[in-house]
């Protein structure tokens, strides 16, 4: 299994507790308002980004009252617009940190993210400092079916996915497309009847650096504490797990 899909399977286990949970509720509950906003539509026949958002609601087992109470509240003309933020910086060693954000409040989000990373041992930088260092990707999460693994892979491969993995341990299948292609496997894997878990544009590190298992605690402290945020959505990385991180992680 590679790297990425170690840590899309840790995400999900440590997203089991109640606190997670309702984070990551809030997490979507915000997709689906930028996506009612920017779509234009709370119908999710015709905005592809709201058709998204549910699917990953359903993923994460939000209740559909949830769902369509968030779009009630998203298309109201009177709703307070959220802003798209991201910042990027260090954690200890050196690792690149890449933070994504939906915020109401721009400023209350800059003085927690600044907080937490010079609370760990980190620093802030200006944008554009590591964004190179990593590569956006879409990533999809589908429930493994009966089918015949190989024809699916031709297919999925026909319809824009550069890898194709299969997890027969969870039962999920991991897809992941170029940026420009997130949009032709959305509608690919629609069509094909496929359940998605899961959605998302991520980011990708082109390079990974390898830390000692103390100093990489360390690192992983700050990433924690920024995944905790209420304002934040996504922290992305180019920390090298050892298998004795994976293992103290599930």
């Amino acid at each position: 299994m590679s790297g990425h899909n170690k840590w899309s399977k840790i995400k999900r286990k440590k997203g089991a507790t109640d606190a997670k949970r309702s984070k990551e509720f809030s997490r979507i509950v915000k997709e689906i308002h930028i996506a009612v906003k920017e779509g234009g539509s709370n119908d999710p026949d015709f905005n592809p980004r709201l058709r998204m958002a549910i699917a990953n609601a359903k993923g994460v087992n939000m209740p559909k009252d949830n769902i369509e109470r968030a779009i009630k509240k998203a298309s109201d003309s009177n709703a307070k617009d959220l802003l798209e933020l991201h910042y990027e910086g260090y954690a200890p060693g050196g690792i690149a940190v890449f933070v994504e954000c939906t915020t109401d409040n721009q400023n209350r989000t800059i003085s927690n993210v600044r907080s937490i990373f010079n609370k760990y041992g980190g620093s802030l930088a200006t944008n554009g400092s590591v964004d190179f260092l990593f590569e956006r990707k879409g990533i999809f999460e589908i429930k493994k079916g009966d089918w015949d693994e190989d024809e699916l892979t031709l297919e999925l491969i026909d319809a824009g996915a550069e890898d194709v993995e299969f997890d027969e341990e969870d039962g999920v299948v991991y897809i992941t497309t170029a940026y420009e292609d997130f949009g032709n496997m959305q509608k690919a894997l629609e069509e094909k009847g496929l359940e998605v878990i899961k959605a998302e544009l991520q980011r990708l590190p082109t390079t990974t650096n390898a830390l000692s298992d103390e100093e990489a605690r360390k690192a992983l402290r700050l990433i924690e504490a920024l995944e905790e945020d209420e304002d934040v959505n996504n922290v992305f990385h180019n920390l090298e797990l050892s298998e004795t991180l994976l293992g103290e992680m599930e």
